[in-house]
């Protein structure tokens, strides 16, 4: 029986790439969103199923994925995809629609779900979870003092729990992009698209593919002896 991975915002741009990837190397995967219509159409074209919940809420998270256990199967592989940026400068940042909201969808929601799955994967004696972090979450960016403080909050996070889970075959990484092509940066101006290409060492825009195919080898059996770490996928941009 194949192992379940299930992806948080999977259903666009990093998250969707991610469940693709899995879906390819063979295993079950199951998406979560809160957008219904995202996680239909997502389903329509590529016949993973999706599951509306709120990653923000614990509660939510709890009845989640108890229902994709008894739909798909017992969560193996979690990836903490989802993410939301409230961007502005901290002295004028509303302390509830832009601070709190960052971190509810972008920390606590890791915490949640950690929660949640790690239990089942500690008794089955075989887990992974992988958080998406960002590259700013590791130097900071102007006017992100919430998403960059979220994703560096999930670095130290996936640290500790990768010391508590280790001796239960569990392991707890992150995966840190760098600047990669998504709807969102698709649509910037092309001259600032230019100007991020000759920031990056390798010469060129990451893609979504590049941090699947890195999720995909952390989940392997290959990777069992690697926790607690952060990999950069940023095209050298950022070395840590």
């Amino acid at each position: 029986m194949a192992r379940v991975a299930v992806v948080t915002g999977g259903t666009r741009g990093i998250g969707a790439a991610i469940a693709k990837g899995f879906k390819a190397a063979g295993y079950s995967v199951a998406v979560v969103d809160v957008v219904q219509e995202q996680l239909d159409k997502f389903k329509d074209d590529t016949g993973i199923p999706g599951f509306n919940v709120n990653v923000g809420d614990y509660a939510s998270v709890e009845s989640g994925f108890q229902k994709i256990e008894s739909e798909v199967g017992p969560i193996d592989i979690l990836v903490n995809n989802a993410g939301i940026t409230r961007d502005g400068q901290m002295f004028k940042m509303d302390p509830e629609k832009q601070w709190e909201a960052v971190l509810k969808v972008n920390l606590f929601s890791v915490f949640y779900t950690c929660r949640v799955a790690s239990p089942g994967m500690r008794s089955r004696g075989w887990g992974r979870i992988i958080n998406i972090s960002s590259m700013n979450g590791q130097r900071g960016q102007f006017g992100q003092s919430n998403y960059s403080a979220a994703k560096a909050g999930m670095i130290g996070f996936t640290r500790s729990i990768a010391m508590e889970l280790a001796n239960k075959g569990v392991t707890c990484n992150c995966v840190a992009p760098g600047f990669i092509m998504t709807e969102m940066t698709g649509q910037m101006p092309k001259e600032i698209l230019e100007g991020e290409v000759k920031k990056i060492p390798v010469g060129r825009i990451g893609e979504p593919e590049d941090i699947a195919n890195a999720c995909v080898f952390l989940a392997s059996d290959e990777a069992s002896f690697i926790t607690g770490q952060t990999m950069s996928v940023n095209g050298g941009q950022l070395q840590t």
